[in-house]
């Protein structure tokens, strides 16, 4: 009996290897081709950057399309490798939170598969992802690039319209019980456009087109023909909310992704601000009436490079995000007095309830840094639905009760301001104002327009009427300047910017999130 060589295989596992192989890039080298030649990274390259080495398990990988009545197996192993959806779970983030809290799901859509379109066994897979992550209790991380349903899987003879999946209904369900990241970059059609919908962050290319329809059910529908890049381009859907995160390609897609998910896994190693703590007192102008990049504040209280701002171009006049402060994950809500004097509007307080459950759903504890004249208002802000809209704040606040810390840096006027703390001065565990915060019932302004209005009206020299005017507001701002207000204890404290960050630990220890 001769000496078997390492290189010599049983004939199983050379099969084995071979039809692993051809679900690989190394096994499908044109369709690899393809997709570089389109400056467009594969499904798997993208699994590769996202998972941490050595770390990934597959679900499925031998999976095929559920045609073999009409194409040969050959074929079908070639050309509709593991059913054009790869699913799976490993590490990510490791490194940075720790083995214990970097397992996640892992959920990639394979547009070099019939365009990414989901059929019988693609919905198997998919459903089998979601119940791990049901079961196991881990976040998902979904690549959703893809033409939506399939026709074609002929190999089904058991269903009519295919409606009775369970695929929609779970996906949106398990969002209630862990964070749910989707990415995409291309075409992003119908069912996977739902997917990508329902993420909690959703993070997209400039080179993504998402639409709840193709351009083959738009003509269809008998609604006209249309080009694929006419439908729900990127930096459309990025200023009406559809998109959170906008980059550039699937690189920093991928990095986002990773960062995204690092605030949902827990803490990472405290970083120092990236400005000193005393360049606090300065950021705000003397003349009230002067707006400041209130990022700047935001930039000397969290730990360096942990801002990430979640739709930064809807509803611009309140800004929303993660940092984290000593390493632990906040969720951030701010006025932005350089958008709409701070007000909020109705697409504002829309991105700002949302932001309110996705925090309680999550149990992250929030920073509210207020600078606002209240909600806007006007016959063009109701006819947005302001009403409800803006109720919407109050709502979500009031069903919020994890730690919550408010900083009042100028403004607290109003419905706004108090929807900007969780409904009520009263709701954050510990409220401070900088000594430039002012408070009233609505803004000085117009609280002096609306109370002296005859007493103005009767000086009839315009400049002494302005002078009149601009003495009553000074008294309006002395009796509602910062310390007043914490006299009357309708604020916790006043203090100084630059031991901002300190309160902010002292706080936050206190209500055990340090």
């Amino acid at each position: 009996m001769g000496t078997k060589k390492p290189t010599d295989l049983r004939p199983e596992l050379a099969a084995l290897q071979a039809r692993l192989n051809a679900s690989l890039d190394s096994g499908r080298s044109k369709a690899v081709a393809s997709r570089h030649a389109r400056g467009y990274r594969t499904a798997r390259e993208n699994v590769h950057d996202l998972i941490d080495p050595d770390t990934w398990i597959e679900w499925g990988q031998l999976a095929i399309a559920a045609q073999r009545s009409r194409r040969s197996i050959d074929d079908l192993r070639q050309a509709t490798a593991a059913d054009g959806i790869i699913t799976g779970m490993g590490s990510i983030n490791g490194s940075q939170v720790g083995k214990a809290s970097s397992s996640a799901v892992v959920i990639v859509n394979d547009y070099t598969v019939l365009a990414g379109t989901q059929g019988y066994f693609h919905h198997h897979k998919l459903d089998r992802a979601i119940a791990q992550a049901k079961q196991l209790n881990l976040p998902v991380v979904m690549y959703t690039e893809g033409g939506g349903g399939r026709p074609g899987d002929d190999d089904v003879k058991t269903q009519i319209a295919g409606l009775h999946l369970a695929s929609f209904r779970d996906w949106a369900a398990l969002g209630q019980r862990v964070p749910r990241i989707t990415v995409n970059h291309g075409y992003c059609f119908a069912g996977n456009a739902a997917l990508f919908g329902s993420g909690d962050i959703r993070i997209a290319t400039r080179a993504s087109w998402i639409g709840m329809a193709g351009p083959a059910m738009i003509e269809g529908g008998g609604l006209g023909r249309f080009e694929p890049t006419q439908i729900g381009p990127a930096e459309q859907q990025f200023k009406n909310g559809v998109v959170d995160i906008l980059v550039e390609d699937e690189v920093e897609a991928t990095a986002t992704a990773k960062q995204v998910l690092s605030y949902f896994q827990g803490a990472t190693e405290t970083q120092m601000p990236e400005l000193a703590a005393e360049s606090l007192r300065d950021l705000i102008p003397q003349d009230r009436r002067w707006a400041y990049p209130v990022r700047q504040v935001i930039k000397g209280l969290c730990d360096r490079d942990s801002f990430l701002e979640v739709g930064r171009v809807y509803g611009r006049s309140v800004i929303t995000g993660f940092v984290r402060i000593n390493g632990v994950p906040i969720g951030l809500l701010a006025n932005d007095c350089q958008q709409l004097g701070g007000a909020v509007d109705a697409q504002a307080a829309d991105k700002a309830a949302r932001w309110y459950r996705l925090c309680q759903r999550f149990h992250i504890p929030m920073l509210s840094l207020t600078d606002t004249p209240g909600f806007m208002v006007g016959p063009d802000s109701e006819a947005q639905a302001a009403v409800t809209r803006m109720a919407s704040m109050f709502e979500a606040g009031a069903a919020f009760d994890r730690p919550l810390v408010a900083i009042f840096l100028r403004k607290g006027y109003g419905l706004g301001a108090m929807a900007m703390t969780g409904g009520s001065f009263a709701a954050p565990n510990y409220a401070a104002a900088w000594p430039t915060g002012e408070f009233g019932g609505m803004g000085l302004e117009g609280a002096v327009r609306l109370g002296y209005r005859k007493e103005l009206e009767a000086i009839a020299d315009p400049d002494e009427r302005q002078a009149r005017f601009e003495l009553l507001v000074s008294q309006l701002y002395d009796i509602g300047k910062a310390t007043e207000a914490a006299a009357h204890l309708e604020i916790d404290a006043v203090i100084d910017p630059k031991d901002t960050r300190d309160f902010l630990l002292r706080a936050y220890r206190a209500c055990g999130v340090l």
